[in-house]
């Protein structure tokens, strides 16, 4: 029976601390980025201009339906070469990571939109409101609560896809933690603990989530 030791772990401590600053710190770039592209590509899919929404739909269907892995290495090692500008492992995350949780953010952008009921939106015309005072002042605020529960589901993945950025050389909890299994020769310890420090970042985050959805669900 294998024997569990995990008070080694304490020597690496400082490299523990390091990769999850480096997670954090990634998650929250990309999960703000995200969703400032979600939320122009979620407004250019319901404009009344064709050829934005079928731009904005290209982008979409192109991250949503190709695999998060690819699109890393795609960032890091092929489009330096069709650019000429070389791409750093963080730069080439922080791309492909924003623009795949843009994809999906922008969907979850559209749909609160379109759920909030359009003779709100035919009020505020009759009133004189222009479509952009119509959007930030009747649509936004009730699709906003909406769309919470969704975006924070969207970001609690992002969190979990930055344990991808290890294969490009970011030195995140994941990378850092390949390094400590291959000096202490323990791996399973130091999995687990990257599984339990995951852990007690996401469950209390999917908790919120639930609690969320369960508030909006007794409103409506």
């Amino acid at each position: 029976m294998y024997a569990w030791d995990f008070q080694f772990l304490w020597n690496y401590r400082y490299l523990f601390a390091e990769g999850m600053g480096v997670t954090i710190g990634f998650t929250i770039a990309v999960v703000i980025l995200g969703i400032v592209v979600g939320l122009i590509t979620g407004l250019m899919m319901l404009s009344r201009f064709r050829l934005l929404r079928f731009v904005a739909a290209a982008y979409v269907e192109l991250f949503r339906c190709t695999p998060l892995l690819v699109q890393l290495i795609w960032f890091y090692y092929a489009l330096p070469i069709l650019s000429g500008i070389q791409l750093s492992g963080v730069s080439a995350g922080l791309i492909a990571l924003s623009l795949y949780g843009g994809a999906f953010y922008a969907e979850i952008i559209r749909g609160g939109v379109v759920s909030i009921d359009v003779g709100q939106s035919e009020a505020g015309m009759a009133l004189g409101m222009t479509p952009y005072q119509i959007m930030k002042k009747i649509v936004l605020p009730q699709a906003l609560k909406r769309m919470a529960p969704p975006m924070l589901n969207q970001s609690i993945i992002q969190l979990k896809n930055t344990s991808l950025i290890s294969i490009i050389a970011v030195p995140d909890l994941l990378y850092q933690g390949q390094i400590i299994a291959h000096d202490s020769y323990k791996p399973l310890e130091v999995y687990t603990a990257i599984a339990l420090a995951y852990l007690a970042i996401l469950f209390p985050l999917t908790a919120l989530a639930r609690y969320g959805e369960k508030k909006l669900s007794t409103r409506d």
